[in-house]
């Protein structure tokens, strides 16, 4: 699944290409896919003609504020992403008129497809069809639970260590599914938090009770060093996550311990464990991260 740096890197290459771009028509075949409205044909009136205003994330979402009132809310869940480009339909598949990244098999399953006034297209594409779009008046998407609900954004600038603190406060519970709660944190998921305790030594089933202050101030430090990280290396490619272009993130070369289950350690030579907490694998050095 994208999660904070991926969607960040997602929006930043939107804001790059798309801004003050019209919507002019949209195509699915999987209108499902838009959860609000439910009627596709309902969507595709309100969305035409509205331009691009400004595109932002809150935790794992991607919002395009839209003229005229409206947002335009994506979540990519696991296996969506979206892409800037020109496609032609072939044989009834989509293919890119330009040979690039885009080509990426990663970046076929093209179910919805806005066309904009500049002729270029911005797609989702999504293997598993998990994705959401929503079409919102803007006052009532900044008032819903959907965003107010969530916990603080751990890269704003008022996100101080107080703060960070105050977050645990009381708080119980593993620390690894602490820190995956979009409630608690916005943003951090399975790869991200398990670099993260990797890089402070502490074990993914740590009792948050038991993480005394030092330890806190470090793990604050962390999360803000690794998701800036993760940004400016355009996330994670290792599954199907693609960035606006089609092209691929380079945070793997990064990675010490996700998905490197019976490797060594690149700290102390151990090996890397996988156990699940909470229905998700988690992965840690046996030595470096003792419970």
């Amino acid at each position: 699944m994208p999660e904070l740096p991926e969607v960040q890197t997602t929006v930043n290459g939107l804001n790059s290409k798309v801004l003050k771009r019209a919507f002019v028509d949209v195509w699915t075949d999987w209108s499902k896919l838009v959860k609000k409205p439910k009627d596709f044909k309902q969507f595709e009136r309100e969305i035409k003609n509205k331009k691009i205003i400004k595109v932002w994330r809150r935790a794992k979402n991607i919002i395009f504020d839209l003229s005229e009132g409206y947002s335009l809310l994506v979540h990519l869940k696991m296996t969506g992403h979206l892409l800037v480009g020109k496609w032609k339909q072939i044989e009834g598949k989509w293919k890119p008129i330009k040979v690039g990244p885009l080509n990426d098999p990663y970046n076929r399953f093209l179910h919805i497809i806005f066309f904009l006034d500049d002729k270029n297209m911005l797609a989702l594409s999504d293997a598993r069809k998990f994705a959401k779009l929503e079409l919102w008046k803007t006052k009532d998407l900044l008032d819903s639970s959907d965003l107010k609900d969530l916990g603080p954004e751990p890269l704003d600038k008022k996100f101080t260590f107080e703060k960070f603190k105050e977050v645990f406060k009381n708080k119980k519970g593993k620390i690894k599914q602490v820190l995956m709660d979009p409630k608690v944190i916005a943003g951090i998921g399975n790869i991200y938090a398990s670099e993260i305790l990797w890089q402070v030594k502490i074990h993914p089933q740590t009792n948050v009770a038991n993480i005394k202050e030092k330890e806190l101030k470090l793990l604050y430090q962390t999360i803000i060093k690794i998701l800036e990280l993760g940004i400016k290396l355009g996330g994670d490619s290792f599954s199907d996550y693609r960035k606006v272009d089609g092209s691929k993130g380079n945070f793997h070369t990064e990675r010490k311990v996700y998905s490197r289950e019976e490797e060594k350690c690149k700290r102390c030579g151990a090996e890397i464990k996988r156990i699940k907490i909470g229905g998700r694998s988690s992965f840690f050095c046996s030595f470096c991260q003792k419970l």
